[in-house]
């Protein structure tokens, strides 16, 4: 009897709801961007800062667990690559970040727990909270990886592997300053089991521009109506990149784009 009433003031004793493998990781990394945040920057600083992040990616390794990706480096370096609050690229895709020389080709593998958590931290940017439509977002694409804008030309068909659940791959360009012109660059995301990769590359990514897309664009360009020059390119980008999609199937580039795409999905460990 004794023994039974130990055990039930145990189970009363024990926490609702037990922490993740991803909570230490993620109040370590609060704990950083609080102390460099408001730190004076000095060669000190950055000591601590690089020690810091290779510090995250050790318990990241812990979390994520052992990745190979084919023609990548064995090792992942943190995805987070600052945390000083006011740096350019501060709050990418907490994960392992495996790249290329150039970065030409650059994998992130993460969890579930950390992808939903990360979504929830730029819900008033205007990030979409449900992963599905997340990957169907020009915000998840610039804001997951380095430090250029992102916008999605078109969605490109693939297959799922055996075991994936979800997987999604776009075409788009990539850059600091003006997003139109022959897209370059293609992304990939596959969730399988609580694990999450993401795979961008623009090696070898060779397409053309399309007439009637082109057409499209300037006549956007050229209405007249009371907005300003940000506006009206905004609205014609909209209207070109629309177009762009459904024209680019019919593209003699288009079957080695999506081929391309599937085969950047073969690159990561899925079987």
């Amino acid at each position: 009897m004794r023994s039974l009433a130990l055990l039930c003031l145990l189970v009363l004793a024990a926490p609702a709801h037990a922490a993740t493998p991803e909570q230490p990781y993620l109040e370590l990394r609060d704990r950083n961007i609080a102390k460099f945040s408001k730190a004076k920057e000095s060669d000190a600083i950055y000591k601590q800062h690089d020690a810091a992040l290779k510090e995250l990616a050790g318990m990241l390794r812990g979390v994520v667990g052992p990745v190979t990706i084919k023609g990548l480096p064995a090792e992942g370096k943190s995805n987070v690559d600052t945390l000083f609050k006011g740096d350019i690229g501060f709050g990418h895709l907490d994960g392992l970040s495996f790249a290329s020389e150039g970065y030409k080709t650059q994998a992130v593998v993460t969890t579930t727990t950390l992808l939903k958590h990360w979504l929830r931290e730029r819900r008033e940017d205007g990030m979409p909270q449900e992963i599905g439509a997340a990957f169907k977002s020009d915000r998840f694409y610039y804001n997951a990886i380095q430090d250029a804008a992102f916008a999605i030309y078109a969605e490109l068909p693939i297959t799922k592997l055996a075991g994936v659940t979800v997987a999604a791959a776009v075409l788009g360009v990539r850059g600091n300053g003006g997003l139109k012109g022959p897209p370059d660059e293609i992304d990939v995301v596959a969730i399988q089991g609580d694990k999450v990769y993401f795979i961008a590359t623009s090696d070898g990514v060779k397409t053309a521009e399309i007439p009637a897309c082109e057409k499209v664009w300037k006549q956007m360009m050229a209405r007249k109506v009371p907005q300003d020059d940000m506006a009206r390119e905004d609205k014609a980008m909209d209207a070109y990149t629309k177009c762009f999609a459904k024209e680019a199937p019919s593209q003699s580039w288009y079957a080695t784009i999506v081929k391309k795409a599937q085969g950047q999905l073969e690159l990561l460990p899925l079987r």
